[in-house]
């Protein structure tokens, strides 16, 4: 299968590509990630293949905070695991997506059989009980609102989109309309995550 052509890490771009027809297998969509490891690659529900620039330096210190801090948080809860921004998910609808940062309760995640948790070229078919999305410089706001409302659809049951740009979280509930709050401080993971808190101000 052909690369993706080779695109300057230090640029801002968002291409969408309509693959529909090609129908890719799991196997197929593997590959391409792994053949193009430096782009972040997703496909959405309705076969359009969405290639993103890497992170930039700044973009990926938010990320690690955000990703350190859940980790923690995990770690010493106990009852779920905690996934980076690296991690793809299928999701029911089809879509495969790979939130900043996620949750799984640790039951829902056992009940996918340790061959297909380990399975070299097979995206987990979950979807997370809580998300995060961080926006970017290359990110356009509706496409990150699509993406939460998405996750919601498909089971999760909480989800924070962190908008560091404009000072804006959006806090994504299961059976409720979002919640925009201007100027975050904390951030809590209310009973999907009970005791877990997160500063809005270090992502600044």
């Amino acid at each position: 299968m052909a690369q993706v052509p080779t695109i300057q890490a230090d640029s801002d771009f968002r291409v969408v590509l309509d693959v529909q027809n090609v129908r890719l297998k799991d196997e197929q969509f593997f590959r391409l990630c792994s053949d193009n490891s430096d782009l972040r690659i997703e496909m959405s529900a309705a076969g359009e293949l969405i290639i993103m620039a890497p992170c930039k330096p700044m973009t990926g210190r938010r990320n690690a905070k955000i990703a350190q801090r859940l980790s923690n948080w995990a770690e010493e809860d106990g009852t779920g695991e905690c996934f980076d921004s690296s991690s793809l998910f299928s999701l029911p609808n089809g879509a495969k997506r790979s939130p900043d940062a996620s949750w799984i309760l640790r039951t829902r995640w056992e009940q996918i059989p340790e061959e297909e948790r380990n399975h070299a070229e097979k995206f987990e078919e979950i979807c997370p009980d809580f998300v995060i999305e961080l926006r970017s410089l290359s990110d356009r706001p509706p496409d990150l609102k699509q993406k939460m409302e998405e996750y919601m659809v498909n089971g999760a049951r909480l989800g924070w989109l962190l908008d560091p740009i404009d000072n804006v979280a959006i806090i994504y509930r299961l059976g409720q309309l979002p919640e925009r709050i201007d100027k975050p401080t904390i951030l809590s993971g209310e009973s999907v995550l009970p005791g877990f808190n997160f500063d809005f101000r270090e992502i600044l």
